[in-house]
């Protein structure tokens, strides 16, 4: 059973004399009569695909020839810490069937498989396992790479990058390691309903670099250089580059549309996103018909995993949602110019039609938001000015006299509390959500808890007597009740 970050089993073998073009054709021959799928094939190797599908692994298997030896690397291609022995059973299963096809293959079969790879063999394109295996060294090096932009793999180490240093400078300002506060979440960027609707609109874009806290940005940062190695080489820079901030975008206005009090943060809507792009991919023509399958099995099965996963408390799937089916859309339009990549102006042409479209799906989206939970915060601070003038009669010296509470209560108390009545008569007039309306229906009985005190403390400040205290104790109490039930809930 391996373990690693991407449990894999390697084994290398003398060729024994064996041409390495003869090494090749034996063993595309032998992985083929295993069933697997041969994804990628250049003059010094070849990577084939192992199962894949709904609720299978699915491993890449790698052959190559360098120096006279032959290296074979089988690894997990869907992640994952385990691969419970699959991988080495993989290249043992193949080094048996090597042996028996090399036995039962004749010099004439030999020569016309030779013949079939001529093209492979001939050809000028840049071999992507030319290179020998990685030592130590190497493989740090590997690893740092990840962070630095090349050709085929340039936006996604920038956002990787991007997204690692605003978490970097949120702890360094003092945002927690591992759950950062609302108000920090807030403060750099995160999306709330009431906020970027009142004008804030660069939280829709600033949210996607933001995470709550070390594990979130680990586990969406893997994902994205997941689907940024397989998918950026395929769609290029400037596509995937403008998918990310698109489906980015959409998944923020889905957020906020379905979720009025929720604060948002996370690059896991864009990442659907780029899911999406990959699954409108697969189910074209533009990736290898050998490969397509078992990718189109395993992306798919990822998505509907975090999707079902989604539904947890705390995971806003909306955002989810909104960015895979936006990148879905996106992923098809991307089609025409992939299929002519010798028309460059129609790929800049397709990433313009997207902005507008992208624009326009905002403005509309964003006008018909409901508004009404702006409003709400906005009678809310009416009531918390009225409340605080209401209560100044708590705010007067011990020694006063009855006649300067008895005013204090008249004047002052009881009037502010009939307005924030009214206000929240005016909040019943607006369309909000349920958790709203429960907390306006508190807020009334809270208010008329308060009028029934302030009356029962006046009939005794003018009669001189303690007739009401009873009454008293028993609606403070309620009203204690109140305060503590509010502070504990949502809002």
């Amino acid at each position: 059973m391996a373990f690693g970050f991407t449990p894999k089993f390697e084994q290398d073998l003398e060729l024994n004399g064996l041409d390495p073009k003869h090494y090749l054709a034996i063993a595309l021959e032998t992985v083929k009569s295993l069933g697997w799928s041969v994804s990628y094939t250049s003059k010094s190797g070849f990577i084939a695909i192992v199962g894949g599908g709904m609720f299978k692994s699915m491993e890449t298997f790698q052959v190559s020839t360098h120096d006279n030896r032959v290296y074979i690397v089988s690894k997990n291609a869907k992640g994952g810490m385990f691969d419970w022995g699959r991988n080495k059973k993989h290249v043992n299963e193949f080094i048996d069937a090597f042996i028996n096809v090399q036995a039962n293959l004749s010099e004439q079969q030999l020569d016309d498989k030779l013949t079939e790879l001529t093209p492979v063999f001939e050809s000028t394109d840049e071999d992507r396992l030319a290179l020998p295996p990685a030592n130590f060294n190497d493989n740090i090096k590997s690893f740092f790479e990840i962070f630095v932009p090349r050709k085929g793999f340039f936006v996604t180490p920038l956002i990787i990058d991007v997204n690692l240093l605003v978490f970097i400078l949120m702890v360094a300002s003092g945002v927690s390691f591992f759950e950062p506060t609302t108000l920090d979440l807030l403060h750099w960027g995160a999306n709330l309903r009431v906020m970027t609707l009142e004008g804030q609109w660069w939280r829709l874009i600033t949210n996607t670099f933001l995470h709550i806290g070390i594990f979130h940005i680990l586990f969406n940062m893997y994902a994205l250089l997941y689907i940024g190695l397989i998918l950026e080489p395929y769609i290029g820079r400037a596509r995937f580059a403008a998918a990310y901030l698109f489906t980015g975008v959409i998944a923020s206005l889905a957020s906020i549309y379905w979720h009025p009090q929720t604060v948002s943060a996370g690059a896991s809507g864009a990442i659907f996103g780029m899911y999406g792009v990959f699954l409108a991919m697969l189910t074209t023509n533009i990736i290898d018909k050998s490969a397509r399958k078992p990718l189109l099995m395993s992306i798919g099965v990822f998505v509907a995993y975090n999707l079902m996963n989604g539904m947890k408390e705390g995971i806003d799937n909306a955002a989810h949602i909104g960015g895979l089916v936006s990148g879905l859309a996106i992923g098809y339009s991307f089609y025409p110019s992939l299929k002519q990549p010798s028309q460059p102006r129609l790929k800049y042409i397709t990433i313009s039609l997207l902005l507008i479209a992208t624009l326009s799906t905002s403005f509309v989206i964003y006008q018909n938001i409901p508004k009404d939970t702006i409003k709400y915060d906005a009678y809310m601070k009416d009531f918390a000015t009225n409340e605080t003038a209401a209560l100044y009669v708590f705010s007067l010296p011990k020694n006063s006299s009855n006649d300067v509470v008895a005013s204090a209560l008249r004047n002052n108390g009881l009037p502010n509390w009939d307005k924030n009545l009214l206000v929240l008569d005016s909040m019943d007039k607006l369309d909000l959500p349920a958790e709203y309306t429960a907390r306006v229906y508190t807020l009334r009985k809270y208010c008329k808890y308060r009028i029934k005190v302030y009356n029962y403390a006046l009939e005794d400040l003018n009669e001189n007597t303690n007739a009401h205290r009873d009454s008293i104790v028993y609606y403070n109490q309620n009203i204690k009740a109140i305060i503590d039930s509010l502070k504990g809930g949502a809002n």
